[in-house]
């Protein structure tokens, strides 16, 4: 197809686009097919909730309404096993995707999806390039689910956290392959997604310390991560969510390991800086999931302290700095629990 510039109009093939009466006017007819663009991270239809301690379930809650969760599929069975935690998590617009974890006493470095668009069990669709993985963080870009650090087997009664960012495509079912590092190796960190950058957020080093460091690493090259900012304190095993403005972390751990927190905070992702205080979920939870819509961020799940599995949905508003609500109950209390979005 020839395209023309002129001073009055612009031939595209055999059609013009033109100044007429009341603006620019086409001659022909424009279609978008399978086009994403800057396809953002937010859902607006439902949040997800699948595994965790002592379940495989796949669960959903409508964003429209506070409500409560219903049971739609299951994750993918493995040797007997069917408990699945401390997985990344990716989402396209037409799956929701997880990445290793620990499947009884076993963890893996499978990747698996379900769809969004009928209630269905997940499927096995790819591996990341380490054999064992556990406690990621998760980002998502328009064409590619990443899964980020973590820990691998346990080696000498220890846990060896590794630096790694992996990335698999959404357009067809594939293996993972590496796309760069981060600025440390760090474990129960929790991910967020801008239109152009992953981010991960928290967790332990291989000291093991918690640290508050913020990652940022860019989906249009696979290169490392820079460190861009701080949390407001060092935590492990927070959720994460994300505006199409800022991303959050919520809850998590505080030193001492056996703390958990209510916090809400923020950064920025116009600018590289710290992130704020923004407000409290309703209970202090660890190993949460975090879910985000076009309006408010959620989380869902985790444990107490003192220990106890929670059910709870919190939701917060992305317009405003300010406390959680209780919106509904997930189908049983649990911890290490993943969140998708559609």
């Amino acid at each position: 197809m020839t395209i023309k510039i002129y001073s009055d109009r612009i031939d595209i093939g055999d059609f013009t686009l033109f100044e007429g009466n009341g603006g620019v006017q086409f001659d022909g007819v424009a279609r978008a097919e399978n086009f994403l663009g800057n396809q953002s991270f937010q859902g607006s239809v439902s949040g997800y909730v699948s595994g965790g301690i002592s379940s495989n379930t796949i669960e959903k809650f409508p964003f429209a309404t506070n409500s409560n969760t219903t049971d739609v599929g299951d994750l993918l069975t493995v040797a007997a096993q069917t408990v699945y935690f401390e997985q990344s998590t990716a989402s396209s617009k037409t799956h929701g995707y997880l990445a290793g974890g620990n499947i009884g006493p076993n963890i893996v470095n499978t990747i698996q999806k379900f769809p969004f668009a009928v209630d269905s069990n997940s499927t096995d669709v790819g591996d990341l390039t380490r054999l064992t993985r556990q406690q990621q963080g998760g980002a998502s870009s328009s064409t590619y689910g990443y899964s980020v650090g973590g820990t691998t087997s346990p080696i000498a009664n220890n846990t060896l956290n590794v630096n790694t960012i992996e990335k698999f495509p959404f357009s067809i079912d594939s293996n993972a392959t590496d796309a760069g590092d981060l600025t440390r190796k760090a474990a129960s960190i929790c991910g967020q997604s801008s239109t152009t950058h992953g981010y991960t957020s928290g967790g332990s080093d291989d000291s093991p310390a918690q640290v508050n460091t913020i990652d940022k690493f860019p989906f249009s090259t696979d290169t490392n991560a820079t460190d861009v900012g701080d949390l407001t304190s060092a935590k492990t095993s927070p959720a994460g969510q994300s505006s199409t403005t800022h991303g959050y972390v919520s809850g998590g751990n505080n030193p001492p390991v056996s703390t958990a927190i209510n916090t809400i905070e923020r950064f920025p992702f116009a600018t590289d800086t710290n992130a704020s205080d923004v407000g409290d979920l309703t209970q202090g939870r660890r190993s949460l999931a975090g879910q985000s819509s076009t309006v408010s961020g959620y989380a869902s799940g985790g444990n107490q302290s003192p220990p106890g599995s929670s059910n709870v949905i919190d939701k917060f508003p992305f317009a405003t700095n300010t406390n959680a609500t209780d919106v509904g109950d997930m189908t049983s209390g649990r911890y290490a629990v993943h969140g998708n979005q559609v």
